[in-house]
């Protein structure tokens, strides 16, 4: 299966740089028969169902996105991905840099190239970096990160952090409608998967089975799986909130996963990659947003809507003028 299928022209000026509040932004609807209806996100409520499961991926970003200078005055921006060992952290840096980078008084970094850096703090790494630090925002928001975007890209129910890029199909969520959905009757459970770097990465190998997926940190309840099995017995729907979601809960099913420890908790890395082909062993349901052509979120939503219906869905959203990727609209295939 050639890349190219999964290309598609997108006007600029649809590239969402600042959300909607929360609930307000719009949703597509798009069933898999190719039914296509067009709603507030506000009413996704309707189209779920009293004994359906929806899944939130419970992972918080931190502002680890930091502007410093080398000795010599020159600014340089450090990305902060994951911790290796003590104070040795995996970082990201345009520069083939080496050496010392002040961000303030009381952080500092070595670059010791290899994508790899020590960290010298004082005090609490994370109290520090949500003064100093900067929200991770991708490379398609073309403006600086505000003070707002550490609320802006972040669920409301963000609890674990870890990850470099928020689950952006859980921005759209407020209280009232998670309320909503529970007095419904629809479960509501809670998974974490740190996003990685992976996920601005776009698929360069021609042919989409040759591409290669980072590995991905997961932490699942070991009791999610039985209820999951129960609501499907009943006749229920598992309805997962974005693609990192489904990685996790699908990554575990397939066998595609490292486990690290189970003690109540199932926690391990996954480095799945779905695309069309994919049979998917949980997921009966899926919120997410519009995403970028040639991503791997895509093909993971083109397998999950079928190719053909999700071109039909975004050609439509274009003409439509939804706002696309991290800020933008949402769907809603079932």
């Amino acid at each position: 299966m050639k890349l190219k299928e999964f290309d598609f022209e997108l006007p600029r000026e649809l590239i969402a740089q600042r959300p909607e509040d929360r609930g307000h932004s719009r949703l597509l609807v798009l069933r898999r028969d190719g039914q296509i209806f067009h709603r507030s996100f506000s009413q996704i409520v309707e189209f779920l169902n009293e004994g359906d499961m929806l899944i939130l991926n419970n992972t918080k970003v931190l502002p680890v996105r930091l502007e410093g200078r080398k000795p010599t005055g020159g600014r340089i921006e450090v990305l902060l991905i994951s911790p290796l060992y003590e104070d040795i952290w995996r970082v990201l840096t345009r520069e083939n840099y080496k050496g010392i980078v002040k961000v303030s008084e009381d952080l500092e970094l070595e670059l010791l190239g290899n994508e790899r850096a020590r960290l010298y703090c004082k005090g609490d790494l994370q109290e520090v970096l949500w003064r100093r630090g900067q929200m991770p925002l991708p490379p398609y928001i073309k403006r600086r990160p505000l003070p707002e975007d550490k609320i802006w890209y972040q669920t409301i129910y963000a609890e674990i952090p870890g990850s470099v890029a928020a689950p952006t199909a859980g921005l759209h969520f407020n209280e009232e409608i998670l309320k909503g959905l529970s007095e419904k009757g629809i479960l509501i459970r809670k998974l974490t998967l740190h996003v990685g770097p992976g996920t601005f990465r776009p698929v360069r190998t021609e042919d989409i089975e040759d591409h290669k997926m980072e590995e991905e940190i997961f932490e699942i309840p070991v009791s999610l799986f039985n209820e999951i099995r129960k609501v499907k017995e009943a006749g229920g729907r598992v309805i997962a909130t974005g693609t990192t979601t489904t990685r996790a809960l699908e990554g575990y099913a397939t066998g595609r996963y490292m486990t690290l420890s189970v003690n109540g908790q199932i926690k391990g890395s996954t480095d799945i990659f779905i695309y069309p082909g994919y049979e998917f062993k949980i997921v009966d349901g899926l919120i997410t947003n519009f995403h970028l052509p040639r991503s791997t979120p895509l093909l993971l939503v083109s397998a999950f809507a079928g190719i053909e219906n999700l071109r039909k869905a975004y050609k439509e959203a274009i003409a439509m003028g939804y706002r696309f990727f991290s800020y933008g609209d949402a769907m809603l295939i079932i």
